[in-house]
């Protein structure tokens, strides 16, 4: 039987350590939601989306606080914590780096069939994410 939540922590883990292809196989063919952004991705365009996060904030990292599991989903509370030292490319255009940290609150919910990830939906704080970072 799989163990969904380890699954859905070592994404978390891989995207922290920049291990793209470990996110590759952990997000296989599955859907992803990122709410924050209105963002509805799939394969190497999720994987593309985690690097542009990455490349805005180098450090940023996830901190899985809770995590709970009921069937064939996983729901993870992530605390995402960065720099902005990089530019963030956004539909409506890129927000230069501004230096500054920030710590922004999220909920990522996992949904499996079987062994393989379906689809996931990502929910954070855009709001708080742009003020903390001085582009709201």
């Amino acid at each position: 039987m799989a163990n969904h939540i380890s699954h859905a922590k070592e994404l978390v883990e891989a995207f922290n350590g920049s291990d793209w292809d470990a996110v590759t196989g952990l997000l296989g063919t599955s859907t992803y939601n990122e709410f924050g952004t209105q963002r509805e991705l799939k394969g190497p365009e999720t994987v593309e989306a985690m690097q542009g996060w990455k490349s805005a904030m180098p450090d940023v990292k996830g901190t899985v606080s809770t995590a709970l599991e009921a069937d064939n989903q996983v729901v993870l509370e992530v605390s995402w914590h960065g720099t902005h030292t990089g530019p963030l490319v956004t539909p409506e255009g890129e927000i230069p780096p501004s230096g500054k940290t920030q710590t922004t609150p999220g909920a990522w919910v996992f949904d499996f069939d079987g062994d393989s990830l379906r689809e996931s939906r990502h929910y954070f704080d855009m709001l708080t994410f742009l003020q903390q970072i001085g582009a709201a």
